[in-house]
């Protein structure tokens, strides 16, 4: 079984010059602040005028990501630990606060970062960690031996730092490629085997400036990215899109489109449901949803039924969400002082798709079950600068070039004419038992190379989805992009390509998860 292998490019050195509050889902993530800021610097956290320092030094503060070692959490005990994976995100803002709102205790003091913001962080994250515990052994579970391990935070000054390096390079491992291909949409990401990632192809860049912005900043309208290495002429882009696996005789060769829009009704929200039930702006940036029309952070398998839906096909009741795109022209939207918006560094124009395609497709070596009723699947890792690339699913490219390229690492610069495409290809092997896991992920998983689910796991119809989005394409001038546009994401991500993500809820009625089935087994092209 032949696979291309691809390194992973040398993550981009960041300065960081804007203070930005790090909120990462799971209890990680990098928290940024500027330690000597300018006398004349506003004190608007994103978006306002500011005049950079001279001698301005940067430092982050990084804390393990709890919710990903937690693989096993009794479904007893998983709402209980949600609220405090919650908490410990929380306490991550508030130490950031405090990290932000003491640069003159800081520059007189060396020791004041490690003293007054780390050690009692690890204090308190302790607590969170010793109740998850509690939560997890007092319905008959067991906590993870190492768990303790990961209260100590740590600061590093900027210029010893590469965002998406030094956690992400432990945990990112290599990439395969070779992943499948439907429809002109690869298929690629995400299964963590081993630190290595199976799909998605190979990515080259096209000799755009990999300086990034000068002077220390990270540029973005908010100070926390996109710089101008994230984004590469397409037409200098090497095609990197492979073959498709070869079919069986009993391949299941059908598709199913559910016409669902592109959320011109802007139903939006910042929360996150499957990672954080419950929890108000649990997401940290906000969403585009079509299908379900009620879904928010209190929705339930006892509510799902009762939202309504925005697809043409009634049945189809399942929530298709995904973070927005902006432009960074200087605009503003309507959430600017918003928690998940502007004031968590997600700034400018929202940008709706043209368009929406979303598709099921079969497997290439055999018959497909139906999908479960309530089945939750997250496609992608929102925290690629924090994790590494393992679980890293995002595809993006233009009309014109998408059975050529497909990227992960850069936002494509699309020429006169074509459009910029967001795509996803979902896990499409099931356990055969659970609708969800601790972790989000281990119920569901990528077939391999050649198309075949493994450990026993059932081929499902596969969910793909398509946008388009009609963009002004960005210039590079003197190392610095300029109207730039990202993906919305967690600040300390820094609006990286890799963070692209998407999340997708089963939910049917009359028979349609069979339906859709059944459709693709037998080869037919329904909606």
């Amino acid at each position: 079984m032949g696979r291309n292998i691809r390194k992973r490019r040398s993550p981009l050195a960041v300065k960081v010059t804007a203070a930005s509050a790090a909120l990462a889902l799971g209890g990680g993530g990098l928290i940024w602040a500027n330690f000597y800021a300018s006398a004349h610097e506003s004190n608007d956290a994103w978006g306002g005028n500011r005049t950079k320092a001279t001698a301005a030094q940067v430092a982050t503060i990084s804390c393990p990501d709890v919710g990903q070692k937690l693989t096993n959490v009794p479904d007893k005990a998983r709402t209980d630990v949600a609220g405090e994976l919650s908490n410990l995100d929380r306490q991550i803002t508030e130490a950031y606060q405090r990290l932000a709102t003491t640069r003159d205790a800081q520059t007189r003091d060396a020791s004041f970062v490690q003293n007054s913001i780390l050690r009692p962080l690890k204090e308190r994250r302790q607590n969170i960690l010793d109740r998850i515990k509690l939560e997890i052994t007092r319905v008959g579970g067991t906590a993870p031996g190492d768990l303790d391990t990961l209260a100590n935070c740590t600061g590093t000054p900027a210029d010893q730092t590469n965002a998406g390096g030094q956690q992400g390079g432990q945990n990112g491992g290599q990439q395969q490629g070779g992943g499948q291909q439907q429809g002109g949409q690869q298929q690629g990401g995400g299964q963590n085997n081993g630190g290595q990632q199976q799909g998605g192809g190979q990515q080259q860049g096209g000799g755009q400036n990999n300086g990034g912005q000068q002077g220390g900043a990270i540029g973005g309208q908010a100070g926390n990215g996109p710089v101008a290495a994230d984004f590469v002429d397409i037409t200098k882009a090497q095609p990197n899109v492979q073959a498709k696996p070869r079919q069986a005789r009993n391949a299941s060769r059908g598709t199913f489109t559910t016409r669902c829009g592109v959320n011109t009704n802007k139903n939006h929200n910042t929360d996150n449901v499957i990672v954080a039930p419950g929890v108000k702006n649990g997401a940290h940036h906000l969403h585009d949803y079509v299908g379900n029309q009620k879904i928010d952070a209190f929705a339930s398998n006892n509510t799902f039924l009762q939202g309504g839906s925005s697809c043409q096909n009634k049945n189809d009741l399942s929530s298709y969400y995904w973070p927005v795109v902006r432009v960074q022209d200087g605009s503003q939207d309507f959430d600017q002082n918003n928690d998940g918006g502007g004031k968590e560094g997600n700034v400018g124009k929202i940008l709706t798709p043209v368009q929406a395609q979303i598709k099921y497709v079969g497997s290439p070596t055999g018959k497909v079950v139906a999908m479960p009723q309530f089945l939750r699947i997250i496609t992608g890792d929102a925290k690629t600068t924090t994790n590494g690339l393992a679980n890293a699913n995002a595809h993006w490219s233009c009309t014109g070039f998408e059975n050529k390229v497909q990227l992960t690492e850069q936002y494509p610069i699309c020429p006169q004419g074509s459009k910029v495409v967001r795509s996803f290809a979902f896990q499409s092997c099931w356990d055969g038992q659970n609708a969800d896991s601790a972790n989000h992920r281990t119920h569901v998983a990528f077939a391999d190379a050649n198309g075949n689910c493994q450990n026993g796991f059932k081929a499902i119809p596969q969910l793909t989805m398509r946008l388009v989005y009609d963009i002004t394409p960005p210039t590079i001038e003197n190392g610095q992009v300029k109207n730039a546009y990202a993906v919305d994401g967690f600040p300390e991500q820094l609006h990286k390509p890799s963070t692209d993500h998407d999340d997708f809820i089963a939910i049917t009625k009359n028979g349609l998860a069979n339906k859709i089935a059944n459709c693709v087994n037998r080869g037919q092209n329904c909606s």
